[in-house]
């Protein structure tokens, strides 16, 4: 607002100036998003120490199991410890580590030494990173042999504990270092229940405590156990042209077979992908399935599975996925096969009630309490063997010889760390096995907490690593080594369009059945009505709350609460809860559109891009929070959200089958040229709402970017320039370890057991 006002004596006249901003919409609704106190940035005290530790007590389903031989304990080394105690600036440690460390080549005979060490070095982030949950002022309450005590955010594995894990308690005014070891029987949507030594007194009124959450180290200790072994031939590690060479060529042409799915004989690279592996040699170099989005590259792995076992009356099958769930969908296409001949193993921390009715029978409970595995002897008779990647220890771990498995198929393998897949291949396999990998290097790869891992190659799955070698992109050897999906039975042609374009060299076709893609065309949603596509620019604000350094955006979390409602009210479209996703890069903002949708829509699924990773709904909303210029180059350091990702922006985009919806601030999206040109892509195709576009849709993206740095250069006579730049030099401030830390918030932990 400007008040021109004027001096009469003087005939003078200035101006006062004033910049005013409102929020239009429901006061009720932000009144209920808005952050509870300003954010301050939280000051990280240095854990107290511990050095007596009393043993607890811990649940039978430990040793559930009978692991024929101890787990070593593969405790940080000294020196790389105390390097990384320093906190030092990441480039400093990189440096340190690459010359004191790791080998200067990466062969078959260092591979264990160097990646033994950037598992020693992410473990030592998640430590860190666990810190952020430590409770300095709990109470216990006891109740039988159990002492119970309150976790926040427990639902949301933040942190993540299990049964069998170990918590810390010290009560106020105890001897300094001395601490009592928890272990966790029972977990609980918000609380837990501990055991402790006999001399352990607590549970007293008014008696508080310090807590202490500690790392589960069994999956780390099972890959380190994977990197010592001596398996380590070069055509499974590092294959070249001359492993796929010596192999005979099939087609579908040469070799025709019935199929168990009547779909894939109808499609080609499906059936090409069976038909090679059901025919290599033993021995041969991996096999990869690279399946883009809605491709179908599990259903390709449980039909290849099936023909193996139809054509090798010898064959013995180990499938692996990285989570449990992926695992599970393995399970769902095998049960055919029958309990006598399919088994699925499940870590003893897991209970009954974490596993669907269905595939109970495909398991094996001891005493009829904690998942086992039945005696050996039966263990060798199943045809196929399914377990989690790291779960894949326990058939090395009970005797099962090298070389049992003639195959070890590993689905999702882009999700995988290289340590988490070699822990099935580098204990279970001989020169004979056979490998099979299905994935998508183009979409989200493994969790990793550790800047200096990132920077090492940690986040480089094994199938991205090996896709990357000339045995794997030498189009003359197509179907000795590797096929390539292209049919999409997911997604409308026009959400499909970019992404491909983009990512998959146009490649992709759509196929998906048109009654379910086209479910919204002529909708009264859609501003453009055959495009089912909508851009919903809100130049909201993105906030943070006093406790968390997450950010959040109130605007946005209502906007997402008007579509459904609107979507859910559709009388000419009936969709339940189950049909929406909501995607959003910030936890803080998870919450937040869960409280908005509280007795609105509460069975909607709201959740981070690797929460819908391998997920598809006929709608699908985006709620991108970012309002704010000044922390966009934050994003970019530290890849969080889908501007500084373009992994995040394709799996995102890529999960709706008939409706996608994107919330945003086109001012601060533009910045990044892979968003800008999606946006233009809306825009040009009429599927834009809200505050047009600031800029010319219509001319071409600099892929080059640098959008950031002239909307800041045409900014300087605003003003709010100042204190854009006061903002950047608090941000510049901050050192990288406050940084590093503040970005792990956003950072799922990863499913462990």
């Amino acid at each position: 607002m400007e008040f021109t006002c004027e001096d009469r004596r003087l005939r003078k006249r200035f101006i006062i100036a004033r910049q005013l901003s409102a929020i239009v919409g429901s006061q009720a609704d932000h009144d209920l998003l808005k952050p509870s106190a300003p954010y301050v940035a939280p000051q990280r005290s240095a854990r107290q120490p511990e050095s007596k530790v009393v043993e607890g007590v811990f649940p039978a389903s430990l040793k559930a199991v009978p692991y024929i031989g101890k787990l070593p304990p593969a405790f940080i080394p000294k020196q790389l410890a105390s390097m990384l105690a320093m906190n030092a600036p990441p480039k400093e440690v990189l440096e340190s580590v690459r010359n004191m460390f790791l080998p200067r080549v990466l062969n078959s005979e260092s591979y264990a030494r160097h990646f033994k060490y950037l598992l020693w070095i992410e473990e030592q982030r998640m430590e860190h990173d666990l810190e952020i949950y430590d409770i300095p002022n709990a109470t216990l309450s006891r109740h039988n042999q159990y002492y119970y005590l309150d976790v926040p955010g427990l639902a949301e594995k933040r942190p993540s504990v299990l049964v069998g894990d170990r918590i810390l308690v010290q009560p106020h005014g105890a001897a300094e270092g001395h601490w009592f070891e928890g272990g966790v029987h029972v977990v609980r949507k918000e609380e837990v229940g501990l055991r402790f030594h006999p001399s352990f007194r607590g549970g007293a009124p008014g008696q508080r405590y310090h807590v202490h959450f500690k790392l589960n180290r069994y999956p780390l200790r099972r890959q380190h156990l994977a990197m010592d072994t001596a398996f380590a031939t070069d055509r499974a590690l590092f294959p070249t042209m001359a492993h796929a060479h010596s192999a005979p060529h099939y087609t579908p042409q040469n070799f025709p077979f019935d199929m168990y799915n009547s779909l894939i004989r109808t499609n080609l690279p499906q059936y090409q992908a069976v038909v090679s592996i059901v025919k290599q040699p033993l021995g041969s170099t991996p096999f990869i399935i690279f399946g883009p989005p809605g491709t179908g590259k599990t259903m390709t792995m449980i039909e290849a599975i099936l023909q193996v076992l139809r054509y090798n009356r010898h064959a013995r099958i180990l499938a692996c996925a990285p989570s449990n769930s992926a695992a599970d969908l393995l399970v769902g296409g095998l049960k055919s096969l029958g309990k006598d001949a399919l088994f699925r193993f499940y870590a003893p921390s897991r209970s009954k009630n974490q596993v669907e009715h269905d595939l109970l029978p495909f398991t094996y409970l001891r005493d009829d309490l904690h998942f086992s595995v039945p005696p050996i002897a039966r263990m060798k008779a199943f045809r196929v063997v399914v377990t989690t990647c790291v779960s894949a220890s326990v058939i090395s771990g009970i005797g099962i010889p090298r070389g049992h498995y003639s195959h070890i198929f590993i689905d999702e393998a882009g999700q995988a760390t290289e340590p988490e897949s070699m822990v099935s291949i580098k204990t279970i396999a001989d020169n004979s096995t056979n490998i099979v990998l299905s994935g998508d290097p183009k979409q989200l790869g493994p969790i990793i907490r550790s800047k200096v891992a990132r920077d090492l190659k940690l986040d480089i799955s094994y199938i991205e690593r090996l896709m990357e070698l000339p045995v794997y992109s030498d189009g003359a050897i197509y179907g000795k080594t590797f096929v390539k999906l292209v049919k999409n039975f997911r997604s409308h042609a026009a959400i499909l369009k970019f992404p491909n374009e983009r990512f998959y060299a146009d490649e992709l076709q759509q196929c998906a059945e048109q009654r379910k893609i086209s479910l919204y065309i002529g909708s009264k949603h859609l501003p453009s009505k055959r495009f089912p596509i909508i851009f919903h620019a809100v130049l909201g604000k993105d906030d943070r709350e006093a406790s968390s350094p997450s950010f959040f955006n109130a605007d946005e979390a209502i906007q997402v609460k008007q579509y459904i409602e609107a979507l859910r009210s559709d009388r000419k479209i009936r969709i339940a809860d189950k049909d929406i996703g909501v995607i959003t890069p910030y936890h803080a903002q998870v919450g937040k559109i869960r409280k908005a949708l509280l007795g609105v829509a509460d069975s909607v699924k709201v959740g981070s891009t690797e929460e819908f990773q391998g997920q598809e709904r006929p709608v699908i909303i985006i709620s991108t929070v970012r309002s704010s210029r000044e922390f966009v180059q934050y994003d970019l350091r530290h890849t969080l959200g889908f501007v500084a990702n373009p992994r995040r922006f394709n799996v995102a985009v890529t999960r709706a089958q008939a409706l996608l919806i994107i919330v945003g601030d086109p001012n601060v999206l533009s910045l990044d040229p892979l968003w800008r040109a999606f946006l233009n892509y809306i825009h040009l195709n009429g599927g834009w709402k809200g505050a047009p576009p600031s800029w010319d849709t219509s001319e071409e993206v600099d892929e080059l970017g640098g959008y950031d740095a002239r909307v800041r250069n045409a900014a300087v006579a605003d003003m709010n320039a100042l204190a854009d730049r006061m903002e950047d030099l608090t941000l510049a401030a901050a050192t990288e370890e406050d940084l590093e830390a503040e970005a792990n918030v956003d950072r799922p932990w990863r499913e462990v057991e």
